[in-house]
């Protein structure tokens, strides 16, 4: 049986992981796992709390595990719960426990990290409008995905410059 290769693409908001995401699932003919946080927030009838972030994990991790079933070669997952944990310790200053463990036991192949070099799009859902702020988030990233055993790669320019940079990285990686 053959591994399926578990890529995820994180980093801030507004970066394009979505699309970026997206075009590589239809690039390799699988699919991909949606960004739970999304739909979650957007269905809640009050401001999300901290509580909200756990519940959000374990929403995101089912959905992956659901669709590993149904990949071909490749899963792409945009976001994962490194995403959360960046999240809850810029909003909150703190991570649950719930989250810290379940990153401890998630197996990721590769991380894509889109650059900040994409204009902002405005979105109800998005908060670090400033270009100080997306840096910073940014440097956040680089530094968690540096930290882990994971190999990863920035990728930069615009939709399908960044579809090919990806589809060549992987190419070169594997």
């Amino acid at each position: 049986m053959q591994t399926i290769k578990k890529i995820c693409i994180v980093g801030p908001e507004s970066t394009g992981k979505s699309t970026l995401c997206q075009a590589l699932a239809k690039h390799y003919n699988t699919v991909f796992v949606p960004e739970v946080a999304r739909t979650y927030v957007q269905n809640l009838n009050r401001p999300y709390q901290l509580a909200d972030l756990d519940i959000i994990a374990q929403q995101q991790l089912e959905l992956e595990n659901k669709l590993l079933s149904q990949a071909n070669n490749f899963l792409f997952c945009d976001t994962n719960l490194l995403v959360l944990k960046i999240w809850s310790e810029v909003k909150y200053n703190t991570c649950s426990l719930q989250i810290l463990n379940a990153i401890a036991k998630t197996n990721y192949h590769y991380y894509i990290l889109p650059n900040i070099d994409l204009p902002w799009q405005p979105d109800p859902l998005r908060e670090h409008p400033n270009l100080q702020e997306r840096q910073y988030l940014f440097k956040m990233y680089v530094d968690a995905v540096s930290n882990s055993s994971v190999p990863f790669s920035i990728i930069s320019g615009n939709g399908n410059e960044r579809l090919g940079s990806v589809v060549k990285v992987l190419g070169e990686w594997l």
